[in-house]
């Protein structure tokens, strides 16, 4: 987060003080987020001191939008019970997710000091693996009998209410816990004319549930599809063990982007600001598959060296190495980019694999035979001081052809090895554009000179 300074003095000014009103003004009168955003440059005392002066929930609202660093140094700086009690007042989901952000000694010693139902609760929940529907849910929803009335119904959310994050919609269950239907807020509203209607009568029995171990992307897609608020998340029984808000569902869809855009660029992922985040961090990120590719464009030194003999014969073959390499290297980075989205969205699967085939071989002709008449022409004009014993018309056919070569094997390799990738069960953003660009590179140099001994010698 970027320090703003704005207000800064003021909250000084006003701590120094012991300005109590405008302390309280300050953490009601603005979002959250912006109070949030205005306390950065504070130290974590001081932080604390400021939302000593915000009522429950507006503290834990305001707290929840510092990032990791600076909520693990305001509980360090603070009483062990007060931080304890700040934890315990957080939401499930977003109290499970600290606890298992900071410090591991720290994070033990708030454990013991919250009460036992929320000790037992973050204990279950951080049970569940990561990246699972389990991990994401929150245990804190709304909930009501199908032999409840209207009325009924809206007092026990009235008593339900101070626990829950949000009410989108309220879920039937049994005596067990198993869900039987679902019905929103509005229309319990709608209902109160007619308050001893049952509840069950008016809920939907058509539900769409995730199961506790259904991975976080799929619970994004099951969200996005069905344009839900909210999503119920049951075990094997059916029992209801928590939901899904739409906010952490987009928190998945941007972590996942991230994650594709990190590796479409050969950079380990990392969530941490870039320019915020540790040099050595940074460094350890980047340079691994740096060093990787590195290492795998060497090999088109060899495969240049190994077509010396032409290279020295035909001068001019040597300045259209980069044109060509290049237009493999980019058809290919296109197709991949393509089909990584696709899998990611599920239009496609591995077994879609001559499908795709098929496409991206029509696809990279169409484009080979677009760029190759551009490469033609471009040989035709080379100038003669250049071109030297060569033949102008040949030069330009095989700078064509491979040209439309190079771009044809671009993209079947970019489009075919997310596939791949998948059909192993490895993240299809392995398939990096830079990756695809230097095996294409390397290939791209045999095809060029295969296709120029063929005219040329």
């Amino acid at each position: 987060m970027v320090v703003n300074t704005l207000f800064l003095p003021e909250l000084r000014e006003m701590l120094a003080e012991n300005d109590a009103d405008g302390l309280r003004v300050f953490c009601t009168a603005i979002h959250p987020a912006q109070a949030a955003e205005f306390m950065e440059g504070l130290e974590p005392a001081e932080a604390w001191r400021v939302l000593q002066h915000a009522e429950s929930p507006v503290r834990e609202q305001i707290f929840s939008y510092f990032d990791t660093e600076k909520q693990q140094a305001i509980l360090a700086a603070i009483p062990p019970e007060e931080a304890a009690q700040l934890v315990a007042n957080l939401p499930p989901d977003e109290r499970v997710d600290l606890l298992k952000s900071i410090d591991q000694g720290l994070a033990n010693a708030l454990l013991e000091r919250l009460p036992t139902e929320d000790r037992n609760d973050v204990l279950r929940l951080k049970a569940y693996p990561e990246n699972t529907a389990g991990a994401l849910m929150t245990s804190a929803f709304p909930k009501v009998t199908a032999d409840m009335t209207v009325r009924q119904a809206l007092d026990a959310l009235a008593q339900q209410a101070a626990e829950l994050e949000a009410i989108y919609y309220v879920y039937v269950v049994d005596s067990f816990g198993r869900l039987e239907g679902v019905i929103s807020g509005r229309q319990l509203l709608s209902a109160m004319g007619r308050p001893d209607t049952p509840v069950g009568e008016l809920a939907e029995k058509s539900i769409i549930t995730v199961h506790v171990l259904e991975d976080k992307e799929d619970v994004a897609r099951k969200v996005a599809r069905y344009d839900l608020l909210a999503i119920p998340v049951v075990d094997d029984n059916r029992r209801i063990l928590g939901i899904i808000t739409h906010d952490d569902v987009i928190d998945v869809v941007v972590d996942e982007a991230t994650e594709d855009v990190h590796r479409l660029g050969a950079v380990t992922p990392f969530i941490e600001n870039v320019l915020e985040a540790p040099f050595l961090v940074v460094w350890r990120k980047r340079v691994g598959w740096l060093s990787a590719l590195f290492i795998a464009e060497l090999f088109t030194f060899t495969a240049l060296a190994s077509f010396e003999h032409a290279i020295a014969a035909v001068i001019a073959l040597s300045l259209f190495v980069p044109l060509v390499i290049s237009t493999g290297g980019n058809s290919g980075s296109q197709a991949a980019t393509l089909m990584t989205r696709a899998l990611a969205l599920q239009q496609i699967t591995p077994r879609d694999w001559p499908k795709v085939l098929r496409h991206e071989f029509l696809m990279g002709l169409a484009l080979g035979v677009t760029l190759g008449m551009i490469g033609f022409v471009r040989a035709v004009l080379t100038p003669t001081s250049v071109l030297g014993n060569a033949d102008r018309w040949l030069l330009a056919i095989t700078v064509g052809q491979a040209v439309a070569a190079v771009c044809l094997w671009g993209s079947l390799v970019g489009a075919l090895l997310p596939l791949i990738l998948r059909a192993l069960r490895f993240d299809p953003g392995f398939a990096s554009s830079p990756f695809v660009a230097t095996f294409v590179d390397c290939t791209g140099i045999i095809i060029y000179f295969t296709i120029a001994e063929f005219w040329l010698f």
